[in-house]
């Protein structure tokens, strides 16, 4: 068998920095305030919370996993942690504390519902996004939380140097520890080798439902985080917020590289997929269209994207046979 291509070999970051480039070269002409230095800190700023859930979502996609709640779980966390600020007096880092925990339980939660249920991982975490987002909602009655201590305000929306974001800062450091686990720790080889080939990964002795639980908890871990981000990016929250969150951190998890059906990922491809999201969703407003519009590019992205590697990869196999004959 022959060398694959190079094309192949680094297709899941030159796809989308083909894009970046390409919408690069387009702003550059419509609008060149694009490229000024405090617009390039809002779309980091925009991107942290989507780096935050990526590096998860990232380990949960290559193990043949998905997860549409991390939404109201990083709702429920928040609420949860404003309530307790607001109503109980506690202090902000206790209180963020229990946030974590919340949404680290929020993770094992659906681990369980699909290892001992044995529920299919899609249908399991959308009937509990529809759990945590009615707790949330009974909790806070409806009512929308605001006006925080900090640190809350200054991980949301805070600068270091009053130029770079606080929230980006996060992002990166997760995305670092993101890539840590997926190449050099058990937890990322695992997920490969669940995601490539499930009945060879038991012949070998992964115990596959143990795994999936510590996916899931990383992922619920992370949409806590990502909820406290969101609380201090907006000094405020309420039981209705980040309804986008699991459709937007698919998007660009998948647009990076990271296979949808499993066994194949990448921590560096997802920074790239969650900066072109950004990317257009800046530009869509800098030149004044409409909210809608952002959906509509993000599910052209999506589908172009997922389209675009599924043919590479069946040209490919065509290639390998041929060379094989």
């Amino acid at each position: 068998m022959g060398a694959l291509p190079w094309y192949r070999r680094y297709i899941n970051i030159v796809g989308p920095l083909a894009m970046i480039i390409a919408l690069s070269i387009t702003m550059a002409i419509a609008q060149p305030r694009f490229f000024e230095f405090p617009n390039l800190m809002i779309m980091l700023q925009d991107a942290a919370i989507y780096m935050v859930l990526g590096m998860a979502m990232t380990i949960v996609i290559t193990g043949k996993g998905i997860d549409l709640s991390i939404g109201s779980v990083a709702v429920l966390a928040a609420i949860i942690m404003a309530m307790l600020i607001k109503d109980q007096n506690w202090g902000t880092f206790p209180a963020m504390a229990v946030a974590l925990l919340i949404g680290l339980s929020c993770g094992v939660t659906n681990g369980l519902v699909i290892t001992k249920l044995r529920v299919p991982d899609l249908l399991a975490t959308l009937a509990m996004d529809q759990v945590y987002r009615g707790i949330a909602l009974v909790l806070a009655a409806g009512t929308v939380l605001a006006r925080f201590p900090d640190p809350i305000p200054m991980l949301g929306r805070g600068k270091i140097f009053d130029t770079i974001p606080t929230a980006a800062v996060i992002g990166l450091v997760a995305l670092a520890i993101g890539y840590v686990l997926y190449h050099h720790t058990w937890l990322g080889r695992y997920a490969v080798a669940i995601g490539s080939n499930r009945e060879a990964a038991v012949q070998t002795g992964i115990n596959i439902d143990r795994q999936k639980l510590y996916q899931y908890a990383l992922m619920g871990l992370c949409a806590a985080i990502a909820g406290i981000l969101l609380t201090g990016r907006l000094n405020a929250i309420q039981p209705t917020a980040a309804h986008g969150f699991a459709l937007h951190t698919i998007a660009a998890v998948v647009v990076g590289g990271t296979v949808l059906f499993g066994g194949r990922g990448t921590m560096l491809g997802t920074l790239v997929g969650v900066l072109l999201l950004a990317m257009v969703t800046n530009a869509l407003v800098m030149l004044h269209f409409q909210f809608f519009w952002q959906l509509i590019a993000s599910g052209f992205i999506i589908i172009s994207s997922i389209g675009f590697y599924s043919y590479l990869q069946s040209s490919g196999s065509g290639d390998e046979r041929r060379t094989d004959e």
